[in-house]
């Protein structure tokens, strides 16, 4: 989503949706857009945080989609986690036991690559984003990122993950509590909704999470999700 803003017809092709259906979310505000000279136009940062929310609930299927018409540039698509998580960038475990401790932590994991030039200005955005929306599901996973692109605060895209001995606080729904966590850092939108789809479909697999909690080195954790990855690319 390279462009500053949509109409309606660029938007469902983006989406890969039908024109009629968006059209009808549009007009009942459940898609953020305004018209002007009677026509919707659709700003692609909204749109982008507006899918964020969406995919939460999306089906495989419909998360395939969004990584069909979202094709990251430059990365291994068919490994598309596990290229960006090298084992350096994994901890396990993670030792932190409150929600700013988790961010710090995995900040300073995605430093080993040497890619996060501005670690304040991550941090805050990681933490801008979490008090907008909480990026935790309650199976114990959550997926923190900044909000929007900060491109001069980072370089390559990356991802870091950490697992803490028990769970903490996190923002899941119903009080679940978080052990897993994939701190994702990426500086264009297309990548972005791509690593977040393909994270949603690995999360659907039955197996997936209690895997990863049961990887007690970063070498067992990344062959995880090596595995998995080959799963969603068979389905």
């Amino acid at each position: 989503m390279a462009h500053e803003s949509f109409s309606l017809s660029d938007l469902a092709k983006q989406l890969g949706r039908d024109r009629r259906e968006l059209e009808k979310l549009a007009n009942r505000g459940r898609i953020p857009g305004r018209k002007v000279q009677g026509e919707w136009q659709f700003h692609s940062t909204e749109i982008t945080h507006w899918l964020e929310q969406e995919m939460r609930s999306y089906t495989i299927s419909e998360l395939e989609r969004v990584e069909q018409t979202n094709p990251p540039p430059l990365l291994d698509a068919e490994n598309l986690i596990s290229s960006l998580m090298p084992e350096e960038l994994i901890a396990v475990p993670l030792e932190a036991r409150t929600k700013r401790s988790v961010l710090e932590s995995l900040i300073e994991v995605a430093g080993r690559t040497w890619q996060i030039w501005e670690p304040a200005a991550v941090l805050a955005a990681v933490q801008e984003r979490e008090e907008a929306y909480p990026t935790a599901f309650e199976n114990g996973v959550a997926i923190p990122h900044p909000r929007n692109p900060v491109p001069d605060a980072v370089g390559e895209p990356l991802i870091a993950y950490g697992r803490t001995l028990s769970g903490i606080p996190f923002g899941a729904q119903k009080g679940a509590l978080t052990d897993i966590f994939f701190l994702v850092i990426c500086s264009d939108a297309p990548t972005h909704l791509s690593v977040l789809a393909r994270l949603g479909r690995l999360m659907q697999l039955s197996d997936f999470v209690e895997q990863l909690r049961e990887a007690t080195t970063p070498h067992e954790t990344r062959q995880v999700i090596i595995e998995a990855e080959k799963k969603v690319a068979s389905v």
